[in-house]
């Protein structure tokens, strides 16, 4: 297995304040990882953004508790890789989980479709109300 050679992460309360508490994580992951091309950032940064605004936007909570958001990105020599979670949430429906852009009028409904062009892979998980998707980019 390839060594990490930056990692950053986020855990809180799924707020519009835990967006830029992210960007600032990925910020601070390029000053270790200063050999990651400035594209690959750039698209990486932006699919880990996406997947966890939508989080924040649209991750109803199972119970009384509310949704949190943790997010863990790392570096590898030729990869990227975020894992972007909402725990304490409801299962996403079926529609939300489709990626194809809505025609030109939609207000919405982009989210996934941006992501999975930004990046080489992306995958879904569940387990015990946390919702995983893994962000993977090849570099």
């Amino acid at each position: 297995m390839t060594d990490v050679v930056a990692r950053r992460g986020y855990h809180g309360p799924s707020t519009d304040e835990a967006i830029d508490a992210i960007h600032n994580e990925l910020d601070s992951l390029w000053d270790d990882a200063s050999f990651v091309p400035d594209m690959d950032r750039m698209t990486f940064a932006t699919a880990v953004i996406e997947a966890a605004a939508n989080i924040v936007q649209h991750a109803l909570p199972v119970a009384e508790k509310p949704v949190e958001i943790d997010v863990d990105i790392s570096v590898r020599p030729a990869r990227l890789v975020a894992r972007v979670s909402a725990h304490n949430a409801r299962e996403p429906f079926a529609d939300d989980m489709q990626a194809s852009m809505p025609d030109s009028e939609a207000e919405s409904g982009r989210g996934l479709a941006l992501i999975e062009a930004l990046v080489t892979t992306v995958t879904f998980e569940r387990q015990d109300g946390t919702n995983t998707w893994i962000l993977t980019r090849e570099t």
